[in-house]
């Protein structure tokens, strides 16, 4: 068994189970298993594969037939400029959060140093994105799950930022600690209801989705925190649902909140809005 045909039996297995990715899925499964880049994958397709390795492909080859995203099976998923680990204890990070990132960077010079909170911290590559960036911030992160909590202290570890930042365990009404210069938080923002229509949801942790009825339910919480929370002047970033603009807008709006901008993702979609506590 020699790379080519270990590769060539992948990309069949996952194209006849109608997994579009199927050529570039496969070769990620397969650098992984003999741990070479995918570059140096498909420069070498004479190279052997022993038993071993190719038992192991084929596991991870079956996963992914079942429709496992690609980044828990690796282990592993880039965010930002860096790589991430996850597991099914976190949100895999999607591309149109790394609007959080670029809009905090936008805000926090180099220089500058910022007392932040991340609300509901994940697999910690939000803040810790930032904080690589922005050496003289330190930051709190908090998450009501232990095992995703494990997860964010796993990469902040990974990264060297733990001398810059405390993540505890606690839920969006029961923290009270300090005053900020800005708070940052993806929630939950999915409607209850529409979580059975998701693809990956059957995979993904349904509390770090469901986002109660309507799918502002932890939004509105987040908002309400952020306004005892931050400093005046402090912002709020926050990622949204593509229909749910006007909602939070008016929730923002009721707490005392200017709306600064509001940002659509690489599909159009309004994804993320900027807003800063007046009072």
């Amino acid at each position: 068994m020699n790379i080519l045909k270990a590769l060539n039996i992948g990309y069949n297995l996952l194209k006849s189970n109608r997994i579009n990715s199927y050529k570039i899925d496969t070769e990620l499964l397969l650098s992984d298993s003999l741990n070479v880049s995918r570059e140096n994958l498909i420069l070498n397709f004479k190279q052997s594969v022993n038993a071993k390795i190719y038992n192991n492909f084929l596991l991870k080859l079956h996963r992914r037939k079942k429709r496992e995203p690609i980044a828990y099976i690796l282990r592993k998923k880039e965010f930002w400029k860096n790589n991430f680990y996850v597991n099914r204890d976190v949100l895999i990070p999607r591309p149109e959060t790394e609007f959080l990132v670029e809009e905090t960077l936008k805000i926090i010079s180099n220089y500058q140093k910022k007392r932040l909170l991340e609300i509901g911290i994940g697999s910690g590559c939000i803040i810790t994105s930032i904080l690589k960036e922005r050496k003289n911030c330190y930051a709190i992160g908090i998450d009501c799950c232990e095992k995703a909590l494990k997860i964010a202290k796993t990469n902040v570890k990974l990264h060297q930022i733990e001398n810059r930042i405390k993540i505890f365990k606690s839920n969006v009404d029961n923290f009270n600690t300090g005053k900020y210069d800005l708070i940052l938080s993806n929630p939950p923002y999915i409607d209850k209801h529409q979580l059975k229509y998701l693809g990956v949801s059957e995979f993904e942790p349904c509390k770090a989705l469901n986002g109660g009825m309507n799918g502002t339910e932890i939004l509105r919480r987040v908002i309400i925190k952020a306004s005892q929370l931050l400093k005046t002047n402090g912002k709020l970033i926050i990622e949204i649902g593509s229909n749910q603009k006007y909602k939070v807008i008016n929730l923002l709006n009721n707490s005392n909140f200017f709306i600064n901008k509001i940002i659509k993702d690489l599909s159009n979609q309004d994804r993320c809005i900027v807003s800063t506590k007046l009072i």
